[in-house]
């Protein structure tokens, strides 16, 4: 068996001295020779986490972007700038639009910063753009656009495409990595706009698999109670044996998920990190 090694190197908290939080997300994977990341965080932190966990970024040759917002791709340009090769970028077209978050009067731009653009349109960066699942190293894939269901809520009414909140963005870059192990699936989610239910329910259907692990941001922050169990019910009928709820899953969808899966939930946090079993 080959292991996938994941160490978190962004998130909004920390797990040890000597490491910075920010509201963002980025995790290394290593398996096999590659060294890959799963977002870049802000990149307020990136470098400085990645030198005290011992993560030489210049090694990494492959980023997947889970979708275009500011704290999942600000540390791009950095990534880019210490690569010694080539890095190929994964993402979805539509993470490249322009977005926006518009609350009554005030629009504020959170997609890509224009120096991320302007790093992605020169070498080492090899930009694949796709909307379909996608293997980006052996083994290792990003789901490309997930599936929601028709009767489905819009994934926020605060992110919109233009500045004037004329044109809601439905988000549909969002996408999520996830490998297959011995004992089933480990899923990394970035936010999870698509929903987490309709993004592992699609995640399943691909790999005809069961879901055994999931990291990342579950985007709950906001969500109802009654939205919050409901979540919480559906992976605890998963029978998972790790949930690492971070970034966006926010305070009370996190002791929720804890109350609920107990003996399941882990922490992450800058810092912490994970191995898996990968199938060959």
């Amino acid at each position: 068996m080959k292991a996938v090694r994941l160490t978190v190197l962004a998130d909004n908290y920390v797990t040890a001295r000597n490491l910075r939080g920010e509201h963002g997300l980025a995790f290394h994977l290593a398996a096999d020779n590659r060294q890959i990341l799963f977002d870049t965080g802000q990149g307020l932190v990136l470098a400085d986490n990645a030198r005290a966990l011992g993560i030489d970024l210049g090694a990494v040759d492959t980023v997947v972007l889970s979708h275009g917002h500011y704290d999942h791709t600000e540390g791009l340009p950095h990534v880019l700038g210490v690569a010694r090769a080539p890095v190929t970028i994964h993402l979805h077209p539509q993470a490249l639009q322009p977005k926006y978050r518009v609350t009554g009067s005030e629009a504020r731009s959170i997609g890509l910063p224009q120096e991320a653009l302007d790093a992605l349109s020169r070498p080492p960066a090899r930009v694949m753009t796709a909307t379909t699942p996608t293997e980006v190293a052996p083994g290792i894939f990003c789901t490309g656009e997930i599936p929601r269901p028709a009767d489905g809520p819009p994934p926020t009414d605060i992110f919109h495409l233009d500045p004037a909140g004329t044109q809601p963005d439905p988000l549909l870059d969002d996408q999520a990595l996830y490998f297959s192990t011995t004992k089933g699936v480990v899923v990394l989610l970035g936010c999870a706009h698509s929903g987490v239910i309709p993004t592992l329910d699609y995640i399943r259907r691909l790999t005809g698999q069961p879901i055994r692990a999931v990291l990342g941001g579950l985007h709950l922050g906001k969500a109802p109670p009654a939205e919050i169990q409901r979540v919480a019910d559906y992976l605890r009928a998963l029978e998972l044996t790790c949930l690492v709820p971070m970034h966006c899953t926010g305070t009370r969808a996190t002791a929720a998920l804890w109350a609920t899966l107990p003996n399941i939930c882990r922490e992450g946090g800058v810092g912490a990190r994970f191995e898996f079993e990968k199938e060959n």
